[in-house]
């Protein structure tokens, strides 16, 4: 009896030996949970930065350096040889509060065991934390704009403009306009976490397009300048000289009207009409079409009444370069000919005295 007494003592001093050791070793794993309570698991990392084992404040460091820091650096604009300095400081938020707690997010969904044994093990509770920010599309719009107004520029149109007997021509230039949509998507993706936290430049090309003018060189249709003075007709294409011809303008008392005019009509072979007329009074009322015509073979008319380019007869060929004319501009026939291929109609024309 005596001995089984004694086992029996034996045995609940080793018992309560046993549940000393275990309340004492849980009482240590729960001191050793609770202590690592603020220190990130191994396993966690964000922008290739390892953040295992980190206390919060190191790990806020950590993210400053590793996400903060690229992410607000100043992008540099570019267009031809204008720059600007766009300070991301003022545009990117860097969510560091929401990255820390995504950092501790392993810890809260792990079990106990799961805890402690990545505590005493240093097995992995692993998490990529995404870099989490915000960029003011407001503000940058408002920036895109600004910026834009010291680029954004009219077109020139090219004029042409008669200087004695000739044409001088100032040429177009191209006008330009930000593309302001696609600018700011340029900018918000390198203001984003792929390309801010890569190796890539902060450098952006303003998205410019150019604007065409609406007269350009090519615009201008050929022309023909008449000067009375010099008996002259010269044809033009743009500002060159494409060829002269001699004429006879109107005598004194059929002056040839002066100003700017249009091509109306180009004739061959018409009849002539009898204008009624004095000096007319005792010709035909009709005239067929042939070298015998007041007008020869062929005829450009103009937006003035009754007033054309022309050709004579054989026996008018001598008043070329003397004012003979009843207004018109009197021309060989061969000339008249090769000016009514050459012109359309539409063609401004200008008579100048």
């Amino acid at each position: 009896m005596k001995a089984r007494s004694t086992s029996n003592s034996i045995l609940m001093v080793l018992g309560s030996a046993f549940m000393l050791m275990l309340s004492a070793t849980l009482a240590w794993a729960v001191v050793t949970d609770y202590q690592a309570h603020g220190v990130v698991p191994q396993g966690v990392a964000v922008a290739g930065q390892d953040l295992g084992g980190m206390t919060e404040a190191q790990a806020r460091a950590a993210m400053d350096t590793a996400v903060s820091a690229p992410m607000l650096r100043p992008v540099t604009v570019n267009y031809k040889s204008q720059t600007w300095t766009l300070d991301s400081k003022t545009l990117v938020v860097v969510d560091v509060d929401a990255m820390i707690n995504e950092a501790y997010s392993t810890r809260r969904s792990a079990t106990f065991v799961q805890r402690l044994d990545s505590q005493l093990r240093g097995t992995p509770l692993p998490k990529v934390v995404a870099p989490v920010f915000s960029v003011d599309a407001t503000a940058l719009a408002a920036w895109v704009d600004q910026t834009a107004t010291q680029v954004d520029r009219e077109p020139t149109d090219a004029t042409r403009t008669i200087v004695g007997y000739k044409f001088e021509v100032e040429k177009s230039i191209a006008g330009a306009k930000v593309d302001r949509a696609a600018t700011a998507q340029m900018l918000a993706t390198t203001l984003g976490a792929e390309q801010a936290l890569s190796d890539a430049p902060r450098a952006v090309e303003l998205q410019v397009a150019a604007v065409t003018p609406k007269v350009t060189e090519s615009s201008f249709k050929t022309a023909i300048i008449v000067s009375i003075s010099e008996r002259r007709i010269r044809l033009y294409k743009g500002a060159k000289l494409v060829k002269t011809y001699r004429c006879a303008p109107g005598r004194p008392r059929f002056p040839t009207p002066t100003g700017d005019f249009v091509i109306r009509s180009k004739q061959h072979m018409a009849p002539w009409i009898n204008p009624g007329s004095d000096w007319a009074k005792d010709m035909p009322a009709v005239i067929p079409g042939g070298p015998g015509n007041p007008m020869g073979i062929d005829k450009i008319g103009i937006n003035s009444s009754g007033i054309y380019f022309h050709g004579i007869p054989p026996n008018e060929y001598s008043s070329i370069g003397t004012a003979a004319s009843h207004g018109c501009m009197r021309m060989m026939p061969s000339d008249v000919k090769d000016l009514m291929t050459r012109v359309a109609i539409g063609n401004p024309v200008y008579i100048r005295r």
